[in-house]
């Protein structure tokens, strides 16, 4: 499993890169054409992470109910965010992969909820869960790559 999570830490890594090289104007900026930004994409990679192998086995997350509501699948922006905000998501970005592998060595995920994307892919297990999410991840990097070339 080391493999899911080196990719999950190079995603997470050139997130952070993203963020340092990006004012706080340019990441909150929503291009014409996009219904989100730079900074939604980001905390929506944390708020998806820790709904699919937290919630979803049953377990408490490192973020708040609110956070969880603010950034799922769905949401837009509602204003702009704060540096402290900026600063506290690329923390998360960080400390959530920390614990995430942490948690799974030591075997605390041992029941989960099956679940089905709206891709349509059926989540079985925690395994199932961190594949996907690198899957899920991977797609907001993207969409980061193209809005980052209009702002």
């Amino acid at each position: 499993m080391n493999s899911v999570f080196d990719v999950q830490k190079t995603i997470r890594e050139i997130l952070l890169k993203i963020l340092d090289n990006h004012s706080l104007e340019q990441l909150n900026k929503i291009p014409t054409g996009f219904s989100n930004n730079i900074i939604w994409n980001v905390a929506h990679c944390v708020a998806a992470q820790q709904t699919l192998v937290y919630k979803l086995s049953g377990l408490p997350t490192m973020v708040s109910e609110d956070f969880i509501l603010k950034y799922r699948k769905g949401t837009k922006p509602e204003g702009d965010v704060s540096q402290v905000e900026v600063d506290e998501i690329k923390a998360l970005l960080t400390a959530t992969l920390e614990k995430t592998q942490n948690d799974f060595e030591s075997g605390l995920f041992v029941d989960y909820n099956e679940y089905t994307t709206s891709m349509g892919f059926t989540l079985k297990n925690i395994h199932g869960a961190l594949d996907f999410n690198n899957y899920h991840e991977g797609i907001h990097t993207g969409i980061i790559m193209c809005i980052r070339k209009f702002v």
